[in-house]
């Protein structure tokens, strides 16, 4: 069994247990997965490290303030590789990415927004989609 950390659309993390990584992946493809606190399908899995048994550890862990932001920097830098080499299309993300899966448009890497139910149309359908990382706070906003 594999234990995965999981969220929804709306940032709420839960856990699924799986057979397998591939398990996951069908379940998902077909819209098994269901956010217990909302019932959104749109459920992706979280970066996790992976649980190894009978390793001894000799290293410190990273301090949480360091790790957090290495993840917020790798975040970032994806992100910003998607806003500098794919399209913009704005609101039109579900119709644009349905047409060039279907070979009506030009085949490019697009971003843009899409509703909670064009997203679950879109992956019920076979149509890859990922969301994007979110934009990193400013320093002013923080704490």
């Amino acid at each position: 069994m594999i234990k995965y950390a999981l969220t929804c659309e709306h940032e709420h993390g839960f856990e699924g247990w799986f057979g397998s990584s591939a398990d996951f992946d069908d379940q998902q493809e077909r819209g098994l997965l269901e956010c217990p606190l909302c019932a959104s399908r749109a459920v992706r899995k979280q970066i996790m490290a992976p649980a190894l048994t009978g390793v001894r550890q000799t290293v410190q862990d990273e301090t949480p303030g360091k790790t957090r932001e290495m993840m917020m920097a790798a975040a970032s830098a994806i992100r910003r590789h998607v806003e500098d080499n794919f399209d913009d299309v704005g609101d039109a993300f579900a119709k644009e990415a349905r047409a060039i899966h279907e070979g009506r448009s030009e085949e490019r890497g697009i971003y843009g927004q899409a509703s909670p139910t064009e997203v679950r149309e879109l992956v019920e359908d076979g149509i890859p989609v990922a969301p994007l990382p979110p934009e990193p706070p400013k320093k002013t906003e923080l704490n």
